[in-house]
């Protein structure tokens, strides 16, 4: 409806009334006969954000796409960093189960008013496992022991709601598309050690139904509810990976279990973790 209130309107109070305004004539009246909930009143409001919030703000609002681009022209490093995930965007998600933005690469350039060609490298973040916090399709979801492992090592509850969040094995094929689909140049791959002490691990290389096998997304919400996992076993180990400090003292089946994910995906895997801690990471080109 184009009646949103933006920043900026808190630097001139008559356009932030007028704007206020008119957002609710609609939204009280949808409050009224439709939620059956009081009307707002705008010198409320507007006595909060121009009195309390305005004067606190003001000297941090700015032109960011002045700000941004002087940097590149600068030669700086500009970092955008995207939050929820590849497989909850609103269009290249599965939908309906999907946030209600475009948390993939090419949502950065919207938000942040750099074009493709400013972006040199996509760094794609997975765990070395799936989860996921609610409804919606998810092929590789474990219900025994295994999946509770990951549960309970790997601390897959809500950090705000304390939900227990769905977990399974590494999807190949969603990898592939979040690929694709934020032109990945390089992966970090987190949480290797919550795999420490399975016997034997599995990755889904494909999907498969009705005879057909799926090695990308299918593109039909039908095939990805009902799907199969392909999967492809590898030996697990026992060492404990929280406390190794470089690429070359991984126990071989890590090793092995990073190169076959590396080599499915098609990019390079870059970083790997191996604990909680910001220097519990280790460089995996190094060994490469």
């Amino acid at each position: 409806m184009r009646t949103g209130l933006r920043v900026q309107d808190l630097l001139d109070p008559s356009i932030f009334r007028a704007k206020l305004e008119a957002a609710l004539s609609h939204t009280n009246k949808v409050l009224a006969k439709v939620f059956n909930r009081l009307p707002m009143n705008a010198d409320d409001i507007a006595r909060v954000y121009l009195d309390e919030c305005a004067p606190r703000l003001a000297g941090c609002i700015t032109d960011t796409v002045n700000l941004l681009h002087e940097a590149l022209e600068g030669g700086r490093q500009v970092l955008l960093e995207g939050a929820q995930g590849t497989f909850l965007d609103l269009d290249h998600g599965t939908y309906p189960f999907v946030t209600s933005s475009n948390p993939v690469v090419g949502g950065a350039c919207v938000g942040s008013g750099i074009g493709p060609r400013h972006i040199d490298r996509v760094i794609g973040i997975t765990k070395a496992y799936v989860t996921r916090v609610g409804s919606g399709p998810f092929v590789t979801e474990l219900f025994d022991e295994v999946g509770d492992h990951l549960v309970e090592v790997g601390g897959e509850f809500g950090t705000n709601t304390g939900r227990r969040r769905r977990t399974g094995w590494f999807d190949m094929v969603m990898m592939r598309q979040a690929v694709r689909l934020n032109s990945l140049t390089e992966v970090a791959l987190t949480k290797l050690d919550v795999l420490d002490g399975l016997e034997r691990l599995k990755v889904c290389v494909a999907y498969e139904l009705d005879g057909e096998r799926y090695e990308h997304m299918p593109y039909h919400q039908s095939v990805i509810h009902k799907a199969v996992p392909v999967y492809a076993e590898l030996e697990g180990w026992s060492t404990d990976l929280s406390g190794i400090t470089r690429s070359s003292e991984l126990p071989a089946a890590a090793a092995d279990y990073i190169a076959f994910l590396e080599e499915g995906i098609g990019v390079p895997i870059r970083l790997v973790g191996v604990g909680p801690g910001r220097s519990q990471y280790l460089d995996w080109q190094e060994a490469a």
